[in-house]
């Protein structure tokens, strides 16, 4: 058996220790934490979605506001 690590806590089921190294717990805060870094956007009306990350945001959410003139 294998042992989370972050908590030491035993990985359960064991399928999972098999391909994972954090507990379902640990796995799910690590989860939360990487998903406050991106976010998915549809860029206008009717266009697909788009990948943003917090880099990136500022600009590119500038640009899709469809209220805000754009020059350039």
């Amino acid at each position: 058996m294998s042992d989370c690590r972050l908590c030491g806590e035993e990985i359960e089921p064991p399928a999972r220790a098999e391909i994972k190294t954090l507990c379902l717990w640990c796995g799910e805060e690590q989860a939360k934490i990487e998903r406050k870094s991106w976010t998915v956007i549809q860029e206008y009306s009717k266009g697909g979605y788009m990948y943003v990350s917090a880099e990136s945001a500022f600009a590119t959410l500038k640009q899709t506001n469809p209220k805000e003139v754009r020059t350039a």
